[in-house]
């Protein structure tokens, strides 16, 4: 008998809906909640790349451009690339324009991670980043990083076997919006450079760093030509929906990804490619800055009622669930969502269920109103 579930690989069968997917339908029920779970930027993307992108269409750039990207970009991407990082990411550097850092981690774990291949992933980490490894055919494994969530060099070289393959880093992270010092990142990249690793450096978030280190974020590629660089425009210029990003990195890796790229997402977006380059000239300083406020807002409210990591970038807060209430994160976020509160358990990006994420990515007043329920509930 013709039955479709038969046809789904065991692959897909291991990967689970997303956790913050559950939540949303625990609340789908509710009343112009207080949304804590949003995890994109609360204003519009400016208004000089909307008018770039729009220009760009009228004007027929609708089809097909290169794999790897338009030349105006590439060009602006690779500038970029040389006032950062002189020594390792300059010239000779392969570049990709990716359909946003997701499509990028997509290519990069399809083309360097086989069957039983080990990918080292900190815990807590973003929620896509085991299931790619999965789909890849690797195992992912996780190194803790509680309670002070640094991937430090000597927490990775513990998870090390003969099988580990790839280390992948995300500062500022999702969702504790912990940031990795330079020291850190340099240990890292000696690290994996002894150690024949390839690390993969998620910084989607580059832009909303509060703990800079000479005007920019403190990166592993500061240290290593060998760190596949990852970047993208979603969370800086608020076009999460326009899906374009960029990889940098070893040439032959990158060459490979652009040929995958050709035989699956084809490019990114043409116009939105476009818009990219017209978005590298918008100044988005006032909303990092305000960014930074809203973070100051919430440790404000929350100190003294949560244990709190304090966040050095992104727009999310992990704070520990007290212990006194003797409830996981789901059961704490079951009660939120009872008072209207959307906030996601940490179970969806950990292995434990300890913590939740909340984004501050929302005006004040909800914000003020969500942290208040919060506190409330927190003191039982």
């Amino acid at each position: 008998m013709w039955n479709a579930d038969s046809f789904i690989t065991d692959r897909l069968r291991a990967i689970d809906a997303s956790g913050i997917r559950r939540v949303f339908d625990l609340a789908a029920k509710l009343d112009k909640p207080i949304n804590l779970s949003i995890g994109q930027p609360d204003f519009d993307v400016p208004q000089a790349i909307k008018e770039r992108a729009i220009k760009a269409i009228n004007a027929g750039f609708n089809r097909y451009t290169q794999t790897q990207g338009i030349a105006d970009l590439i060009a602006r991407v690779r500038a970029q690339l040389a006032t950062e990082f002189p020594d390792t990411h300059g010239k000779g550097c392969g570049v990709l324009i990716s359909s946003g850092v997701s499509g990028g981690l997509l290519l990069a774990l399809m083309c360097c991670v086989g069957p039983g291949d080990e990918v080292l992933i900190a815990d807590p980490y973003f929620v896509m980043y085991k299931h790619l490894v999965t789909l890849a055919g690797g195992k992912a494994v996780f190194v803790d990083t509680y309670p002070d969530f640094q991937l430090t060099a000597a927490r990775v070289a513990e998870k090390l076997t003969p099988r580990s393959k790839l280390l992948m880093v995300n500062s500022p992270c999702n969702p504790t919006g912990v940031v990795l010092p330079p020291e850190v990142c340099r240990d890292l990249a000696q690290l994996c450079d002894q150690r024949g690793l390839l690390m993969l450096s998620d910084e989607i978030y580059d832009e909303f760093c509060h703990e800079k280190v000479n005007g920019r974020l403190p990166s592993p590629a500061d240290f290593s030509p060998n760190v596949l660089l990852m970047r993208g425009y979603s969370k800086t210029y608020a076009m999460t929906g326009w899906r374009l990003g960029y990889v940098a990195g070893p040439q032959p890796i990158v060459e490979q990804m652009t040929k995958l790229q050709q035989y699956s997402f084809v490019c990114a977006p043409s116009m939105v490619q476009v818009a990219g380059v017209a978005a590298m000239d918008v100044d988005m300083s006032e909303h990092v800055a305000d960014y930074r406020r809203k973070r100051d807002m919430l440790i404000d409210k929350l100190s003294g009622h949560f244990e709190l990591v304090t966040p050095g970038g992104a727009f999310y807060a992990f704070p520990k669930v007290p212990d006194k209430l003797k409830l996981t994160a789901t059961q704490f976020v079951e009660r939120a969502i009872a008072r209207n509160v959307l906030v996601i358990p940490g179970g969806v990006f950990s292995e434990r269920d300890t913590h939740l994420r909340i984004s501050y990515a929302c005006d004040d007043d909800m914000l003020a109103a969500g942290l208040d329920v919060l506190v409330d509930l927190a003191q039982g």
